[in-house]
């Protein structure tokens, strides 16, 4: 592909990039060939995609290698723990077939647990007659998860995701599905599910007519459970023109509004990393055309170590996206996966960077809640610090659990300042916290 500046002003079409073309952005031939070379070694094992619109119009090239979103999209060598990168570096240097490579990549890969939280051993939901489905996800008794087969890929691939193994070639750890009925059949089956997050990939990496099956599928249905679907997307951030100007952008709005006039609420569940992500003409246009359609935005991300660990930007962020008119909703941690050694902030940091981003926003950015881990027993959320008997502790409690009696319990684990996730912590009374008896005989049902 030859590259081509774009013309946003009109009806830009996109363009990939991708370990295949890199090289070919003048901005990308102005670094040094070490750092090309460092992209394609770490590119050759977590994904990578950028387009037209990231580079363009989102990376302050002046700043790289610094710039958040540069660091977002472009692979950084530090994503790969030394041992990993060496043994990819030097079978890129010893010129090995590419057989070796996705071998090697692939042994790496089973390394950096490409399903966290027990996604394929606890979720995975099954229908009544016993068919297993595999392309969904059912954790939380009010809200399954539906992974369309037409929406592995996204715009663009942020570095830090969680979801990596949808996109690595590895067909085994995909989650992926294509039968609507299967879909509806699981949610009549389930009167307690009131939520379908449709998520991916990205589903509005979608072709309308594709998303519409789908959508008329459970609208058709008229299941007097479900109230809401959810689509979990990057695509207002990384193309907005998804809803502007490509081809089938107003049907897809309208497919919007089908879901809203039929009753049911829409959940535009969108990801946001940083402020810069907000600053075109074109996302701001492309959040108005959603909104008008009767849809709520609501916003999310995870605290990134180099791209957003910094409590200012997140307080301009949440004020800037209720400017907008969505809704702060999470903020993360990031998930014990990919490249969580790289990104992610110590559990007592995150909370600090959080408590003082929301401490300076006004009550209607105080809506988002973080910082919260999505572990195996559920959403748990940072509360903060206290002390008791000269001891000082971690306060935690669940936003979500398996088991729904445990939403809102607090316990307590002991401080430890380097703590990134749940599995690091431990208990401050006892040998073990509340919950570990009962997810352990939740995982042994699964099991058996």
């Amino acid at each position: 592909m030859t590259y081509q500046e774009s013309v946003w002003d009109e009806s830009p079409s996109l363009k990939s990039y991708t370990l295949s073309n890199f090289r070919t952005l003048p901005q990308i031939e102005k670094l040094s060939e070490e750092t090309r070379f460092e992209m394609e070694v770490v590119g050759n094992v977590l994904p990578f995609k950028a387009n037209n619109y990231v580079v363009e119009q989102l990376i302050d090239w002046d700043n790289v290698p610094t710039d958040p979103m540069y660091v977002l999209t472009f692979p950084q060598k530090g994503m790969l723990k030394p041992e990993h990168y060496s043994k990819m570096e030097n079978a890129l240097k010893n010129n090995s077939d590419k057989k070796e490579i996705a071998n090697i990549a692939n042994e790496i890969r089973l390394q950096l647990n490409p399903h966290p939280a027990g996604q394929m051993e606890l979720n995975v939901p099954t229908l009544k007659d016993g068919t297993k489905l595999y392309g969904m996800q059912h954790k939380y008794k009010e809200t399954c998860l539906f992974f369309p087969s037409q929406s592995q890929t996204c715009h663009a691939y942020c570095s830090f995701c969680f979801r990596w193994p949808q996109f690595v070639g590895m067909d085994e750890m995909k989650f992926a599905m294509q039968e609507g009925e299967q879909l509806v059949q699981y949610v009549s089956e389930h009167p307690e599910i009131s939520d379908v997050l449709f998520t991916g990939g990205d589903p509005m990496i979608m072709k309308a007519k594709m998303f519409s099956k789908y959508v008329d599928a459970l609208i058709e249905s008229k299941l007097p459970n479900l109230k809401t679907i959810r689509i979990g997307t990057k695509a207002l951030s990384y193309w907005p023109y998804k809803f502007l100007t490509d081809s089938d952008s107003e049907e897809m709005l309208d497919v919007f509004r089908k879901i809203t006039d039929s009753g049911l609420h829409l959940a535009f569940m969108a990801h946001f990393n940083h402020l810069n992500e907000l600053s075109t003409d074109a996302v701001k246009s492309a959040i108005k055309a959603v909104r008008d359609t009767g849809a709520q935005i609501r916003t999310q991300s995870p605290l990134l170590a180099h791209i957003n660990d910094d409590a200012k930007m997140w307080a301009k962020m949440w004020t800037k996206q209720v400017q907008l008119g969505c809704i702060p909703y999470y903020m993360f941690v990031v998930r014990d996966t990919g490249a969580q050694h790289y990104f992610g902030i110590p559990l007592v940091r995150a909370y600090e960077i959080f408590s003082q981003a929301y401490s300076s926003v006004s009550g209607l950015g105080r809506t988002v809640r973080g910082p919260s881990m999505s572990a195996t027993p559920g959403k748990v959320q940072v509360v903060g610090t206290t002390e008791f008997n000269g001891q000082k502790l971690l306060v935690l409690r669940f936003l979500q659990g398996r088991n729904p009696d445990w939403v809102k319990e607090s316990f307590f684990a002991k401080y430890d300042e380097n703590a990134i996730w749940l599995d690091d912590l431990k208990p401050a009374f006892g040998e073990k916290f509340f919950f570990e008896d009962e997810l352990n005989a939740i995982k042994a049902s699964k099991s058996s």
